[in-house]
């Protein structure tokens, strides 16, 4: 994109105009590369305006800004708006309008990025693929995903996040989809959202499909159902819950190698799967995907090849194996509905292991995180996990729930990481066998629960 094509998107003045091709977006100094064009943004904890000669050191050909960076100094042209975010938006969607492929877009409250990785991989099977990695979901991320796209691809699957009401409508426009998925609806991002529920808001990225698009929606939640039939009375429907609707799907249970066997129904078409993912609750991320492709013409043989060869992004039920433990690695972020089915699925592939939890407080959920987390505790009760380490915030709901269980087992919080290998020594020093285990670490990014699984793989094998 030239600089004066990027202008005229953006509604911005240029200073210091020059030649300058830009090849890609970055909002972090430290992520520019050679040819991409740095997002000044303010924020709460540093002004991106402040980095922007950073940023040309780093390569950046110009710099989209709300003042000018450089005081009168021409380091690289700038383009000047009045709000960084909202032309950064613009940008997105100019690219992609050029964009002559399809767009899907992928909301949700749990399992969203999970779902477009492996649509994502199932499309790869049928033609070039983009997506938006990891967390580039929101107005910032979006639209830098969609602008690191070549524009040559046959298809973009994109996932919108959302945590405040009028996200999704800001979001709509800028991937505009050709196709639309939700695959669920919980308590998620609760103290952001309030008003009108979830589902009301999830439901709004529907008013953004382009005409004659399909909402691919899920059956099984009375309040999706309703707020997407409002916006789209010709919604399809998916089920993991026996619904009469032209997709659905259910598990079969684990193969001798942990991995789980699927059956989906197919608008008519019956395939049986197997999948790296395992679960009853994974079979909604894998009718959702498999729905999707059916609708944009991909073939069966086409759907179980991708399914079946899909890896899936670290830190979300990631599976590693170390001599005596079988480690699941889900802590990219929780919320309650992702919370259980992490839990479910954890107690299913533990069977006669020892299983234990690593459980962090989950945010975001104002009034209701008192019951959440009883709730939590509940569940962890009924589990048939041995032991339980809490990092964070609720540790005394998450024991009343566990009280509540009936939980006869270990509890213990962890207030700093440094706190856990004792924890877990304490615990070890109470059992009564040496049978092989199966620890869950799982909680909300803000209480970085990774740094714990570092110390379990490094620390624990060894002292246990």
């Amino acid at each position: 994109m030239t600089l004066e094509t990027a202008a005229r998107a953006a509604h911005a003045q240029v200073l210091y105009p020059a030649d300058a091709t830009i090849r890609g977006v970055a909002s972090d100094n430290r992520q520019v590369k050679p040819g991409d064009m740095f997002v000044a943004i303010a924020g709460e904890r540093a002004d991106g305006h402040d980095f922007a000669s950073a940023a040309v050191r780093a390569g950046a050909v110009a710099v989209l800004a709300e003042r000018d960076p450089f005081h009168g100094r021409n380091e690289a042209p700038v383009l000047l708006t009045d709000n960084s975010v909202r032309a950064l938006g613009r940008l997105g969607h100019a690219w992609r309008e050029s964009f002559k492929g399809r767009v899907v877009g992928i909301t949700g409250t749990a399992g969203k990025t999970t779902t477009k990785e492996l649509l994502a991989h199932i499309l790869s099977q049928h033609g070039k693929t983009a997506r938006n990695r990891m967390n580039l979901n929101s107005q910032i991320g979006m639209p830098i995903a969609m602008m690191a796209a070549d524009g040559d691809e046959e298809f973009w699957v994109m996932e919108a996040g959302i945590s405040h009401p009028d996200d999704m409508d800001e979001l709509g426009p800028i991937m505009e989809p050709d196709m639309a998925i939700i695959l669920n609806v919980g308590a998620g991002h609760a103290l952001g959202l309030g008003g009108k529920g979830t589902a009301y808001y999830k439901s709004r990225l529907l008013a953004h499909v382009r005409r004659g698009g399909p909402a691919l929606i899920s059956a099984d939640y009375e309040d999706l159902v309703r707020e997407a039939r409002a916006i789209r009375p010709d919604a399809v429907f998916f089920s993991t819950q026996g619904r009469p609707v032209p997709y659905r799907a259910g598990y079969l249970g684990l193969d001798e190698n942990g991995r789980g066997n699927y059956r989906l129904w197919l608008d008519g078409e019956e395939l049986d799967v197997n999948c790296a993912l395992s679960g009853s609750y994974a079979a909604e991320n894998i009718i959702a995907a498999a729905a999707a492709a059916c609708l944009l013409g991909l073939s069966l043989e086409e759907i179980r090849r991708g399914v079946e060869s899909a890896p899936f992004p670290a830190q979300r039920f990631a599976r590693r194996d170390i001599p005596g433990w079988t480690v699941i690695d889900d802590t990219y972020n929780a919320n309650p509905l992702s919370a259980a089915r992490m839990l479910e699925a954890a107690a299913e592939l533990a069977h006669d292991k020892d299983f234990i939890c690593v459980m962090g407080a989950m945010g975001e959920l104002g009034d209701v995180a008192v019951a959440e987390h009883r709730k939590l505790g509940q569940a962890l009760a009924s589990s048939g996990c041995s032991a339980v380490f809490w990092v964070g915030e609720h540790a005394k709901e998450v024991r009343e729930g566990l009280e509540d269980g009936r939980f006869s087992g270990f509890f213990a919080v962890v207030p700093q990481p440094e706190d856990f290998p004792p924890a877990l020594r304490r615990w070890e020093d109470g059992r009564r066998d040496g049978k092989n285990g199966l620890v869950l670490f799982k909680g909300s990014r803000v209480n970085r629960m990774e740094r714990l699984v570092t110390l379990f793989m490094e620390r624990a094998p060894h002292a246990l």
